[in-house]
């Protein structure tokens, strides 16, 4: 998430209320999740396991819960607690707004689209040219889609990420200010849910075709022309790249990337990242030829068994 205009390292210190460590006129542009933070983010850490990452990423600030060596060219927010934190700076920069209408005034529909009964469209929401939104589609603030999309009945786009630190009292959520956005080309059955990022993008690639009950976890990048069949659910931070085929209930953990053209068939567990251009099938995913091979090879067990009796 990018600010609306550059900030000084004193001024956001003051929005928080912590201490810092670097220039004053330090300048601060943003702020991102690390697998996705630029030069000039905020990037915040809570965890000494995480440190060394959080200070080496390409970010160049640090929200931190302990006063370390700051690395050169970059500067620290020194903060009890950064979780918290960084949820009052989401606050600041990206508030939510309550709408009183179906189809929001600040919206941008293009030429020919069509919007359907009982839809809900947010601020700032933009929709390209030829979309067809039938009835009763939730479209959350700042999603961006583009032309020639299809989303059919009870889809949400850019509900808040499911992203929650413990803490004594119960759950405290981290609050979600980035957006999603569908490229050219995308369908998208009905009943889906896509969120959106916690502070950058979850993205639809083009020519990509979803089928219906679908879920798909903040700051996910889909590729081009992937296919994805019905109750699949993907968690955050993954990345699926283009022509990637995904049958029906399949679970994939967060974190992992998936190569381009893999095939993955109904209800495999993917739990680690898959090579492209390959097959996988079971619970945790392998190569499909392998567990069929090894199916084979078990039921063969009996008869193997058989046959050693009738030797001794």
């Amino acid at each position: 998430m990018k600010f609306p205009k550059a900030y000084t390292l004193k001024q956001v210190a003051s929005l928080i209320d912590c201490n810092f460590i670097g220039a004053e006129d330090f300048q601060v542009l943003g702020m991102n999740e690390i697998h996705v933070v630029e030069p000039g983010d905020i990037v915040f850490v809570d965890h000494p396991k995480y440190y060394d990452k959080a200070l080496n990423s390409a970010a160049t600030i640090i929200l931190i819960n302990k006063e370390v060596k700051c690395p050169e060219g970059k500067a620290l927010l020194v903060s009890d607690d950064p979780f918290r934190d960084f949820n009052k700076l989401t606050d600041y920069f990206k508030p939510f707004v309550a709408s009183n209408v179906s189809i929001s005034e600040s919206a941008e529909i293009g030429i020919n689209s069509i919007i359907q009964p009982n839809c809900f469209i947010g601020h700032n929401v933009t929709i390209g040219d030829n979309c067809i939104i039938h009835s009763n589609v939730s479209i959350y603030d700042d999603t961006v889609i583009g032309n020639n999309v299809t989303i059919h009945a009870g889809t949400v786009l850019g509900a808040n990420a499911f992203y929650y630190k413990k803490r004594p009292e119960g759950y405290d959520r981290l609050k979600s200010g980035g957006r999603v956005m569908i490229k050219d080309n995308v369908d998208i059955g009905s009943g889906c849910t896509i969120d959106r990022g916690v502070s950058g993008d979850t993205i639809i690639g083009e020519g990509s075709k979803l089928d219906n009950q679908i879920q798909i976890g903040h700051d996910t990048e889909l590729g081009k022309n992937c296919l994805v069949a019905s109750q699949v659910g993907i968690a955050g931070c993954v990345v699926i790249e283009d022509e990637v085929t995904i049958w029906g209930q399949v679970g994939c953990t967060s974190g992992i990337t998936i190569g381009e053209k893999a095939v993955i068939h109904a209800q495999t567990g993917i739990s680690k990242s898959l090579e492209g251009g390959k097959t996988y099938w079971g619970v945790p995913a392998q190569e499909a030829r392998m567990v069929l091979k090894e199916m084979a090879s078990i039921k063969r067990i009996p008869e193997i068994l058989a046959t050693l009796k009738k030797i001794k």
